[in-house]
């Protein structure tokens, strides 16, 4: 919509992608049996709270609903509307991991990696006491759910994923968590040798 070659003075892009994304209501109700996860796109705790509306307006899309990530604001708004949703934030993130990394040694696991889905870079993870399986032990314990994600500072503005087979080859053989990748179309026949 908002492309211009000409410094604003013609948009050659509005009007031509009418129609091509669907409103998430619009996704759930097409795909009753699908699982989706929510990335919020901006800051707004509104989004939070209208995805927590939208489902309890809706009750047969709450098991479709798998999760949600973002922005702090709206992933928060829509954990506390949704209580059992699972969801993750680079603040929550950071806070449970340098918490870990100073504090795992004791055994102690920290309140931010309490009830929640950890996003574990796997280039971090060798630093996390007890990694793989101790860690994934004191996590399960804690409610938490791991989510090993590719190598972190790659230049990657979003989320960095396991998408190539070097990379999937340094994820433990009994690493019991969730991947996350953006080529699972290379990296799910992988999995399934």
């Amino acid at each position: 919509y908002g492309y211009s070659a000409d410094g604003g003075e013609t948009f050659p892009l509005r009007g031509k992608g009418a129609g091509l994304m669907p409103a998430l209501d619009e996704v759930l109700a097409a795909m009753p049996d699908g699982r989706f996860l929510v990335n919020f796109k901006s800051n707004e705790a509104r989004e939070g709270d209208m995805l927590a509306a939208l489902v309890e307006e809706n009750p047969q899309w709450r098991e479709a609903v798998w999760g949600a990530y973002g922005g702090d604001a709206p992933t928060f708004a829509a954990r506390a509307g949704l209580p059992d949703l699972n969801v993750w934030s680079r603040r929550g993130l950071v806070d449970c991991l340098a918490r870990y990394i100073a504090l795992g040694w004791t055994g102690h696991v920290p309140a931010a990696c309490r009830d929640s889905s950890i996003m574990v870079p796997i280039n971090v993870a060798p630093w996390l006491w007890g990694w793989p399986n101790r860690f994934h032990e004191r996590m399960q314990a804690a409610g938490s759910r791991i989510i090993l994600l590719g190598p972190y500072g790659r230049g990657d503005p979003g989320t960095t994923g396991i998408d190539d087979l070097e990379t999937l080859a340094r994820v433990p053989a009994d690493f019991d968590g969730y991947l996350w990748t953006n080529r699972i179309e290379l990296i799910g026949p992988a999995l399934g040798r």
